[in-house]
């Protein structure tokens, strides 16, 4: 059971893949942790996601407040970019998951120094903090885009600089295993395309697309979690875990969402930053990967960290891309329908799933 009685820090927590992963763990299927705290900056979100976990009043007060540290889940308010902040919420901690990040391509490109600060600055304050403080850490899991994967803009290369760090750590530090995965698009994550399209359909359109040929890795957040999960157990020091996952044109969602509705579709025009095609692995990375069951596993570079691992061999020729095994229309609706993702299934489903859903 990977995280049976572990204690457990989830930096970024509030987010879509944070608040998923503390309710994987709070389930038990992967072994009770003996504390789950999850440390960000927004103590509104803070706030509903304590009362939506912690109880059931329709009206909850300040009160459920007081006793946070005597719960299994405990929040923290803080900043990773504050390396103090990092220090008092890594205290007493077994395993890390980093999910704080800016992750909105337009805002990282105007706002470069802010993305370095959270997405960089905010990661060395974790291997610094686990290195100078001398805690005994026994796993990190930095959670990365496919967008790291060459990347052309601000929030790709600072999230390919955060893996880097993260795998360099492991030369610094035998004591502790610093692993990553990266995936695609998460299926009505906050801020995804999914949302984006139900709103514009509800309101009756257009449905605005940036090109009709452009394809995207899509995963739900189950399986986001799935792959933490995976790489907390198995990946070996300075790996980094990729999925297999389903892949499907912008537009074919579009459409698949649309359905038989007179929601007429306008391309827009590819924005500045963004891929065709999005890529997990690159061509250069292939050579260094391997297939374990459902995954594909990066293996590190730096011979100082892969000398101590078992290295399997090459299973992979060529990059990994969004454009190789398309899903058609029909398989497009299959994979939203079984995700309880279609309009129909949205209006039909108990309200407060649906809003956590697309929240």
């Amino acid at each position: 059971m990977t995280l049976k009685n572990k204690r457990i820090l989830v930096t970024g927590g509030t987010g879509s893949m944070g608040k998923t992963f503390v309710r994987r763990a709070l389930s038990g299927k992967d072994g009770l942790p003996e504390k789950i705290v999850v440390l960000s900056r927004d103590e509104a979100k803070q706030h509903y996601m304590r009362t939506e976990y912690l109880t059931k009043k329709s009206n909850p007060t300040d009160e459920v407040i007081y006793n946070n540290f005597l719960n299994t889940l405990q929040f923290r308010i803080g900043d990773v970019r504050n390396y103090a902040d990092v220090v008092a919420a890594l205290k007493d901690i077994d395993i890390v998951i980093n999910a704080a990040a800016l992750k909105q391509v337009p805002t990282c490109e105007y706002f470069p120094h802010q993305a370095v600060n959270t997405n960089c600055v905010g990661v060395q304050n974790i291997v610094r903090a686990i290195n100078d403080m001398q805690l005994p850490v026994e796993t990190v899991v930095g959670v990365s885009t496919d967008k790291a994967c060459k990347p052309v803009n601000v929030m790709g290369m600072t999230k390919a600089i955060q893996e880097k760090i993260f795998i360099s750590a492991n030369v610094h530090n035998k004591d502790t295993k610093y692993v990553c995965v990266r995936y695609g698009n998460v299926l009505a994550s906050r801020g995804s395309v999914i949302p984006f399209f139900h709103e514009q359909i509800r309101n009756g359109g257009p449905v605005t697309l940036t090109d009709e040929n452009m394809t995207r890795f899509l995963l739900s957040l189950e399986d986001a979690v799935d792959i933490v999960i995976e790489a907390i157990a198995k990946a070996q020091p300075g790996e980094t875990f990729i999925p297999i996952a389903p892949t499907a044109s912008i537009e074919n969602v579009a459409k698949a969402l649309i359905g038989d509705k007179n929601i007429p579709i306008k391309v827009t025009g590819i924005r500045p930053g963004e891929k065709m095609h999005e890529t997990l692995i690159s061509d250069e990375e292939s050579i260094r990967t391997c297939r374990r069951g459902d995954y594909y596993v990066i293996q590190p570079m730096l011979p100082e960290v892969l000398k101590r691992n078992q290295v399997q061999t090459r299973d992979l020729i060529g990059r990994y891309s969004s454009d190789q095994n398309v899903l058609n229309l029909k398989q497009t609706i299959e994979l939203l329908e079984k995700h309880e993702l279609l309009i129909e299934q949205q209006q039909n489903s108990p309200l407060n799933e649906k809003k956590e859903m697309i929240r």
